[in-house]
């Protein structure tokens, strides 16, 4: 903790929330379900997740995110997707089954790189199934206009690629904001990812500064947030009486393209990356007699558990109704 830090003798709010994303929204509603004296402080719109775009040449020329693509009135003949990640995929298969000719570009070797590879194989094998121009290991470097055209450059294998397209849609991640509001005055750290360092109660190095949600890490999803805003807001209020800390181990994600994938706590990469020993058993849905009366019989069931012990660690679900079948396991954990 921060060695000059004196706590003041008086306060004219219990909470100050800064920012009103889904972690501040849930932060600032659960104190004033308490009575607690709180203000929600926000420079733009609810909702938070605004940013702009990881490449030169890029301001020169219209492009969509996640938030504004929704402007769009016109399909796009070519669309490009950057990026191939859970967001970049499910509007990727979105725009394909709209009828546009869609290529998404990923830098890394495959898509959903959170994911397992024969995972990211079968989601990328029914993409090239449906007509989306899938390039992997491509880096996008340069946005230009030539003759009234655009035009993306991309790097493969030390090869300059040229990509022309109508409109563009950025998915490749974003970076938590953390400057220009007080931060570096308060020499509060920044960890190596941009976001703000915290301990497991999610108190940064002030023990009345907590932080959740994106600027939090260690995930940028809706649903995290709003779960640590729990963390946050009970550790800041009633942390003199109780503290708590807080618990990724059981929180469920869905990437809703279809096959859907979906995972709750670790797979086998992350299991080896961090040395625990596990076991894994795998169940090919093209077995289940509902999915092959329902001719969807694709897809699988990965779980991990602790060697010679029914102990969860993890399972991955690929195939219809994942996101909702993910929750039985939830429970399970």
């Amino acid at each position: 903790m921060n060695k000059d830090y004196k706590k003041p003798m008086k306060f004219n709010r219990n909470l100050i929330v800064l920012g009103a994303g889904s972690a501040g929204l849930v932060t600032a509603y659960i104190a004033a379900a308490v009575k607690a004296k709180v203000s929600l402080i926000e420079k733009n719109r609810m909702g938070g997740t605004n940013g702009r775009a990881p490449i030169p040449g890029i301001e020169d020329i219209t492009y969509y995110t996640s938030d504004t693509i929704w402007d769009l009135r016109e399909l796009p003949e070519r669309l490009i997707v950057l990026g191939g990640g859970q967001i970049g995929c499910e509007l990727t298969q979105c725009f394909v089954r709209f009828g546009s000719h869609v290529t998404q570009i990923e830098m890394l070797p495959r898509l959903l790189n959170r994911e397992e590879p024969e995972i990211s194989e079968m989601v990328m094998q029914r993409f090239n199934e449906e007509g989306v121009s899938v390039l992997t290991s491509h880096k996008a470097k340069e946005f230009l206009t030539e003759n009234g055209e655009k035009i993306l450059i991309s790097e493969h294998q030390g090869n300059e690629i040229r990509i022309a397209f109508d409109e563009l849609l950025v998915a490749v991640g974003r970076t938590a904001n953390t400057s220009g509001y007080g931060l570096e005055d308060l020499d509060i750290p920044i960890t190596s990812t941009k976001t703000i360092e915290t301990n497991e109660f999610l108190q940064t190095s002030y023990p009345n500064i907590y932080a959740c949600g994106d600027v939090a890490g260690p995930f940028q999803f809706t649903h995290t947030a709003a779960h640590q805003a729990w963390y946050a807001a009970a550790n800041s209020l009633f942390g003199d009486f109780k503290k708590f800390k807080v618990d990724y181990s059981v929180i469920p994600w869905a990437t809703f393209t279809d096959p859907e994938v979906a995972r709750v706590g670790i797979n086998e990469i992350e299991a080896k990356e961090k040395n625990i020993p596990y076991e894994v058993t795998t169940y090919d849905i093209d077995d289940l007699d509902r999915a092959i009366a329902d001719e969807e019989a694709h897809g699988l069931i990965k779980v991990l558990t602790v060697p010679r012990k029914d102990k969860i660690l993890g399972v991955t679900i690929v195939g219809e109704h994942a996101g909702d079948l993910i929750a039985e396991y939830v429970s399970a954990m």
